[in-house]
């Protein structure tokens, strides 16, 4: 491959996928393919395979149409689970937690998430291209500090005890202790002694005690 990579972009805004092709090709690399759709770069990466040119790496936006939520990161998706030795670099408008955990589950190679404001800083968006077309990683810092938020959010409910999660659940429900008590056919004081213990392990202090009841749904929903 050497310093060269062939690229193929998927983005349905024509302004902005010439931008990028403009941005690669003044560099050296060479863009095989530009495609609007989700659907599209999947057919268009099958035929290049298939005639054994399947490029280095496609960039595709996350939201494209038909219904401009997750087309383009579900072909991503597709596409790495498809082309293991294809990278793929995703740009996205801000931090989507579940598309960037969907991406990265498994086999981390050759795989980026960028937010578009990084494609105005030339240089590190070429920088990335070519790193996760070598098989590299290109994780936007703001991608990076949510999911570790949210690794660490998953590691403070992982200290609750299965009956507290079970009425930390109730809580979410908008249950009162008796109906929790009821539900869980314990005492009202077991209820009271559980909520205590959720309260502590989630680090929510007495000086809180007007609102740590909502605290702790917050987490668990943001959980």
């Amino acid at each position: 491959m050497g310093n060269s990579v062939r690229v193929v972009i998927a983005e349905d805004s024509v302004l902005l996928r010439e931008g990028l092709v403009r941005l690669l090709t003044d560099r050296g690399h060479e863009v095989v393919a530009g495609v609007g759709d989700g659907e599209e770069l999947i057919r268009v990466v099958a035929e290049l395979a298939g005639r054994g040119e399947l490029p280095d790496v496609v960039v595709a936006d996350v939201r494209m149409p038909p219904t401009h939520t997750d087309e383009g990161v579900r072909a991503a998706v597709r596409l790495r689970q498809g082309y293991p030795g294809l990278g793929v670099l995703v740009l996205s408008q801000y931090v989507e937690e579940q598309y960037a955990t969907e991406l990265l589950a498994g086999n981390s190679r050759g795989v980026g998430y960028l937010l578009k404001d990084r494609v105005a800083d030339v240089r590190e968006f070429v920088d990335a291209v070519v790193r996760v077309a070598g098989g590299g990683t290109a994780l936007d810092p703001e991608v990076v500090a949510q999911l570790l938020g949210r690794s660490r959010r998953q590691d403070v409910l992982a200290r609750l005890t299965p009956r507290e999660r079970e009425v930390l659940e109730l809580m979410a429900e908008g249950r009162t202790n008796s109906a929790i008590a009821g539900q869980l056919v314990v005492s009202n004081g077991a209820v009271e002694k559980h909520i205590s213990n959720i309260f502590l392990k989630l680090g929510l202090s007495q000086s809180d005690a007007d609102h740590r009841r909502v605290l702790a749904v917050l987490t668990y929903l943001d959980s």
